[in-house]
């Protein structure tokens, strides 16, 4: 009851927005604010500014946003390790060459090696992607992902969590997408078992170009076929209908399975088929191709003339990308969604390593299922193989077995998965099922 009355209480109130939790504090989006505008104070963050003037460049905002991890840390006891990594990339954006270093703040769990990532990046730059001398506000790309970041880091660390969460400041998206293969190639030197990695770039404004306004959706962004997945895999993925079921589009669907659970927050997640927007990338790419569940989060409308811009006036239209296009409590909803998922992944117990089917020549399907540490219980998920999302569910019991027999479910006609479920609820993104077992 307390929980429907609060709800209640929050979609007629106010501009912060409550969490999963009942307990938890909300999104401020005011403080989302202070961090935007503090990140716009230093000028420019372009990855070939000053990294080491004080007060200008891409070296004193990761200096300021490794202390901002620093005094959250404190706040919950010592819980977050701040760390800077770095290393040395080159392209046609850096043809001499510069230093990329990611700041990131990890947050270990019961199961340490099981790991959330939730990154947004910090550098920003104009119009001419080699300009580092001009200010470049980096008010919504990405001084909003920023945001997000370290107002999630504040809400999470509040709690104790399953799997750890690294709370990523990425350098370098604007050169090559750079801070991104750092993360994700430092995971994988790490070991880290890589549940989810969140990218969110671009997440604090409703106005589009056209002057149309949305402010009730983010776009949430999913490869189907796995780039990580060489041909033979792919063709195996193709003969068994699993194009669009790879761990990232699995992970796009816990997003919408996160707002449809929170309907407080007041956003549609709009789960689009595609790793990307049309012909773009984003820091997640890198986790991709290292075969980790892998989404981004955008706004639901975009405005150009506020992105990549030089600050200026033509013919009576601004732009630039600066803090008063921004929209702060939609930015604070959005970063809500984010807790939301990121609390429910990291409490729930791992993905299943594999889910079996068996039914060939049947009106029955078997589902079989490795088991997980730690589930109670686990939802096998089936949809008729003319639909892309998960239509009945039948949660069984944690048990010696690990299989479940569905009479008159014909295993040519449906697609199946399972997730693993916590004893407090908590879900795992789903695992398709008749994919080989993983190498």
């Amino acid at each position: 009851m307390l929980r429907h009355t609060l709800a209640a209480a929050l979609l007629l109130a106010t501009p912060t927005i409550a969490l999963a939790k009942d307990e938890t504090p909300a999104a401020d989006p005011a403080r989302l604010k202070a961090l935007v505008e503090k990140l716009v104070s230093f000028g420019t963050r372009h990855t070939l500014s000053s990294a080491t003037d004080p007060k200008r460049g891409i070296g004193a905002a990761r200096t300021w946003g490794a202390a901002e991890f620093e005094r959250l840390s404190k706040a919950c006891g010592g819980c977050l390790t701040v760390e800077r990594i770095s290393d040395r990339f080159e392209g046609p954006r850096a043809p001499s060459g510069v230093i990329v270093e990611n700041v990131l703040a990890i947050q270990k769990g019961s199961d340490p090696n099981r790991v959330i990532i939730i990154a947004g990046h910090i550098d920003s730059r104009v119009t001419d992607p080699m300009n580092f001398t001009s200010d470049a506000p980096g008010a919504n790309d990405d001084g909003s992902g920023t945001a997000l970041v370290l107002e999630a880091a504040r809400l999470l660390s509040k709690d104790r969590h399953r799997a750890t969460i690294v709370y990523a400041l990425l350098s370098g998206e604007e050169q090559g997408l750079w801070g991104g293969k750092l993360i994700a190639r430092h995971a994988k030197e790490k070991g880290w078992q890589v549940t989810a990695m969140l990218n969110n770039d671009i997440v604090g404004g409703t106005h589009g170009t056209d002057g149309t306004i949305v402010d009730n959706r983010v776009r949430v962004f999913s490869e189907g076929i796995r780039s990580s997945e060489d041909l033979a895999a792919q063709l195996v993925r193709r003969g068994i209908g699993g194009e669009d079921d790879g761990p990232s589009r699995a992970l796009a669907k816990a997003a919408v399975r996160a707002g449809e659970a929170n309907p407080a927050i007041g956003l549609e997640v709009l789960a689009v088929r595609r790793p990307d927007r049309f012909r773009r990338g984003g820091d997640h790419s890198p986790s991709l191709e290292l075969g980790y569940p892998a989404i981004r989060f955008t706004v639901g409308v975009e405005d150009y003339d506020h992105q990549h811009q030089d600050l200026r006036t033509e013919n009576g239209r601004k732009y630039g990308d600066t803090v008063d296009e921004m929209d702060f409590p939609y930015l604070a909803r959005v970063t809500a969604l984010n807790v939301a998922l990121v609390s429910e992944l990291a409490d729930a117990p791992a993905a299943p390593a594999n889910v079996s089917i068996d039914g060939a020549l049947s009106s029955n399907t078997t589902v079989r299922w490795t088991p997980v540490e730690g589930a109670a219980s686990y939802r096998i998920r089936w949809r008729r193989a003319d639909r892309s999302d998960w239509t009945d569910s039948r949660l069984v019991p944690s048990g010696p077995a690990n299989e479940l027999i569905l009479p008159g479910v014909v295993v040519d006609d449906n697609f199946f998965g399972v997730s693993a479920v916590s004893a407090t609820g908590e879900e795992s993104i789903v695992t398709f099922g008749g994919l080989p077992p993983a190498s």
